[in-house]
């Protein structure tokens, strides 16, 4: 029996008039002959049921020269992919909906001598959503603030990081508890965002960016470079020493602690003189400001065009003329170097090269502004019943460390607590990993990797297991070789 025909009398049922129902996922599309279901991902091919993407091995290469097959014919017969090497991943395995059929392919093969199952799928993920960092000083909209795509909200923002706004995109309500054209925008986000496609998102209260996962974020259509080398007192804890001898107070502008070099404890420890500039806002411990203005889209992400704005007072009894004065934003985008005039007012003067030297340092030691885009999901309901006909096991197994789970042979985060919840970086998935069907649900690839004896003792599906020879030479034109993500661990290694 051929690999086409076989996965057709496990995927789908034929009908009258050459038509095939595919039972992937719960439309239950009708795929009249030369035509595909609503996902575009199965189509009915004279009569059989296929999928219209390969399915996706990848090969880990002993060495940079070892061969691979970057795509395997059918007339191709497995001599140049060693087995030992080779990981079937889910992307393009299809999934078993309803789960109380066996996953797609259970797949066995030997490493370092011990006997290993690798139970493939696709997962038909409702409970999911992405998790987006944005490495930006600029402030992008309030914390809980809608996120929309096309008028439609599709998630909101969460807390700022250290240097990176965070967005939630996704998640059931949005997919399935609201308006049809809701979960349709949102589902396309998704899917968008874990293709490392550009989304340009509009938050509420805020700014429109442009997201994509390893590309600089675009703010109102100003691209990002840097991301911030701190906060307002880390940035002065780290260039106290630098700057002492060449200015007499350092104020770093930013949104969260706004940094002052003479109160802070930096400058104590080098016995700088007090300059008596007093900054507005709420003094925390000494040297260390917040709400020293609105955020915004300038200096230090805050509403500042003009840094002169946030001196509250200086004090004639401890400043005096000729008083050395910078500010510097926590990327060193922005910097004013100001000299106190005989009235104690700030005039702006030409930057010494020994402090300009100091801001550039600053830039310098600002990681490129990125997006990371992390996919999210819960690996519960039926999906498990493919792996074992007692899913508690299963879920157990994995929160012990026993079975190892990946997503297109990346590693995941496994969320303590109940159930399988995951996360993956999408960069670090094979091209072209996700899709959708249309009820509408993410599809993504998810493997569970474990010993044979561990599989048995779970209550897998022990007479659906493969030798992993047996399933590449089986799918023969419906294979795709790609190369191994070398930051991966292999999913084999103990």
């Amino acid at each position: 029996m051929t690999s086409r025909a076989a996965r057709s009398a496990q995927f789908g049922a034929t009908e009258g008039e050459g038509i095939i129902r595919c039972d992937a996922c719960p439309v239950l599309c009708r795929i009249r002959p030369g035509r595909a279901g609503a996902c575009a991902r199965y189509a009915n091919q004279d009569g059989v049921l296929v999928r219209t993407d390969p399915v996706v091995a990848l090969a880990h290469a002993v060495d940079s020269n070892a061969p691979l097959v970057p795509f395997a014919q059918q007339e191709w017969d497995g001599a140049l992919l060693d087995p030992a090497r080779a990981f079937l991943t889910g992307v393009g395995s299809g999934t078993t909906y309803p789960d109380y059929k066996p996953a797609p392919f259970i797949v066995g093969s030997t490493h370092d001598g011990v006997d290993t199952v690798t139970v493939v799928t696709e997962g038909m993920f409702s409970y999911c959503g992405v998790k987006v960092k944005i490495d930006t000083d600029r402030h992008l909209g309030p914390e809980a603030a809608a996120v929309r795509v096309n008028g439609e909200q599709v998630g909101h923002v969460t807390t700022a990081e250290y240097g990176s706004q965070m967005l939630s995109i996704g998640g059931v309500r949005h997919l399935t508890g609201g308006s049809k054209k809701e979960g349709v925008v949102t589902c396309d986000t998704l899917l968008k965002l874990c293709g490392a496609e550009p989304v340009e998102v509009t938050i509420d209260g805020g700014h429109a960016v442009v997201v994509q996962a390893g590309a600089a974020p675009i703010v109102d259509g100003t691209p990002e470079t840097r991301m911030r080398v701190g906060c307002g007192s880390a940035a002065i804890g780290i260039f106290a020493q630098q700057w002492a001898g060449h200015v007499d107070e350092v104020i770093v502008v930013d949104d969260h602690i706004t940094g002052v070099l003479t109160e802070h404890q930096a400058g104590r420890v080098l016995d700088m003189r007090p300059a008596g500039i007093r900054v507005r806002g709420r003094r925390s411990t000494p040297g260390r400001y917040f709400q020293v203005a609105q955020p915004g889209l300038g200096w230090g992400g805050t509403d500042i065009t003009d840094p002169l704005a946030i001196i509250e007072r200086i004090d004639p009894k401890l400043a005096w003329p000729g008083l050395r004065l910078l500010f510097t934003s926590t990327t060193g985008d922005h910097a004013l170097y100001c000299v106190l005039d005989d009235a104690l007012r700030p005039v702006a003067a030409e930057m010494p090269a020994a402090v300009r030297a100091v801001v550039d340092r600053i830039g310098e030691n600002c990681e490129p502004s990125l997006c990371s885009v992390l996919f999210m999901a819960g690996a519960g309901g039926s999906l498990r019943a493919g792996v074992t006909e007692n899913p508690v096991l299963l879920t157990r197994s994995v929160a012990r460390g026993e079975t190892r789970v990946t997503m297109g042979g990346a590693p995941v985060y496994l969320w303590p607590g109940g159930g399988i919840t995951v996360m993956a970086d999408v960069l670090r998935m094979p091209k072209r990993a996700f899709g959708h069907v249309p009820t509408p649900a993410i599809v993504a690839p998810i493997e569970f990797t474990l010993p044979r004896a561990l599989y048995e003792r779970l209550g897998g599906h022990m007479d659906q297991v493969q030798p992993v020879e047996a399933v590449l030479r089986g799918l023969g034109e419906d294979l795709r070789v790609g190369t191994w993500h070398p930051a991966n661990p292999w999913p084999f290694a103990r």
